[in-house]
């Protein structure tokens, strides 16, 4: 799946991309998909001032699925990005040798979902057995569907499962080519919506509704560049905090944030969509006590257990190589939820 990557080229690349710590530090940061409403914090972040305020120059790229920004993060290319922390897990299991890591989690709970319509036989986890299932190979619901058939004791055997790009997942689940795709749930969902389908014809199966404990999206970054400077990935995730907070108090700024990097985009769309992030998959019951990018160390444990059932390790698991919080801010401001 990953070819291992070669010590000494990832040396070079990382010095190439190591800034000089000073003031206006050029940062770029990968994100997982395209310019939509999970995106604008970071781009209230720019707007609000909050990365100037600690010194830094952040250009955002858009990605091409949750597996896209860890090669570009272990490379060098990119210091900083956002990826699923399960496809990360993996990663480092083939390339233990990768100087990458998450230091802050975003989707505390995943936004891992089957999405699918109730006209094509498709109204909860039961119905997905006999059906016809989507699915983009680089998709980050798609990794994880097989903890979700062994969780539940799907017979994966019985379901035709379609190969299909990101840009034509939604249209063929709404010309009825699929009975259901995989997504996340603030994507697809909205984008069937937008095709006109009528919303009470939309099913949304949560992985986290159905027993599966793992983690979503999180901030990862290159650790050769995370040690030589520190203070830049704390200044970088204070930002990211900040920015939330923003988004959470006023979505629909956060939406206008996005639709002016993006003026195809639809703002009340957006809002929705960052909206529905918010609700499930950021600011969840542990978040609002404990605060925005931790992790629980018992309810990680038991996601690497999940991930066993259907991934065999080469290497033994190092919960300490997949993550750390060394790098967040103290004080208040990972306390993200509105007082």
């Amino acid at each position: 799946m990953f070819t291992r990557i070669l010590p000494a080229a990832l040396a070079g690349a990382v010095l190439a991309a190591t800034p000089t710590l000073a003031q206006d530090t050029d940062i770029a940061f990968a994100l997982d998909w395209r310019f939509e409403g999970p995106s604008a914090p970071y781009f209230m972040a720019i707007d609000n001032g909050y990365f100037a305020e600690q010194g830094l120059n952040v250009e955002i790229t858009a990605g091409q699925g949750s597996l896209d920004a860890l090669p570009k993060v272990a490379s060098g290319a990119f210091p900083i990005g956002f990826a699923d922390i399960n496809s990360l897990i993996r990663f480092l299991d083939q390339n233990p040798d990768a100087p990458v890591t998450a230091v802050m989690m975003v989707y505390d709970s995943p936004p891992f979902s089957i999405v699918g319509r109730v006209s094509q036989g498709i109204s909860g986890i039961d119905d997905l057995e006999g059906s016809v299932l989507g699915a983009p190979p680089p998709d980050g619901a798609w990794a994880q569907f097989p903890i979700l058939a062994e969780v539940n004791g799907i017979d994966v055997s019985t379901i035709s499962v379609e190969p299909v790009g990101f840009p034509t997942r939604e249209p063929m689940l709404a010309e009825g080519n699929v009975d259901s795709v995989t997504g996340f749930n603030f994507s697809s969902y909205l984008s069937l919506a937008r095709l006109g389908i009528p919303e009470d014809d939309i099913t949304t199966i949560m992985f986290a509704d159905h027993g599966v404990e793992l983690y979503g999206n999180a901030i990862i970054v290159n650790t050769d560049f995370a040690e030589a400077n520190p203070e830049i990935v704390t200044g970088f995730l204070t930002a990211v905090a900040q920015g939330w907070s923003a988004a959470i108090a006023d979505p629909a700024a956060g939406a206008a944030s996005v639709i002016d990097r993006n003026p195809a985009g639809d703002v009340d769309l957006e809002t929705r969509r960052l909206q529905l992030a918010i609700d499930g998959n950021v600011l969840t019951p542990y978040v609002v006590e404990n605060g925005m990018g931790g992790i629980d160390t018992d309810r990680f444990a038991t996601a690497l257990e999940q991930l066993t059932l259907t991934y065999e390790f080469q290497n033994a698991q190092d919960p300490a190589a997949y993550f750390t919080d060394a790098y967040l801010p103290e004080g208040d401001v990972l306390m993200v939820a509105p007082e």
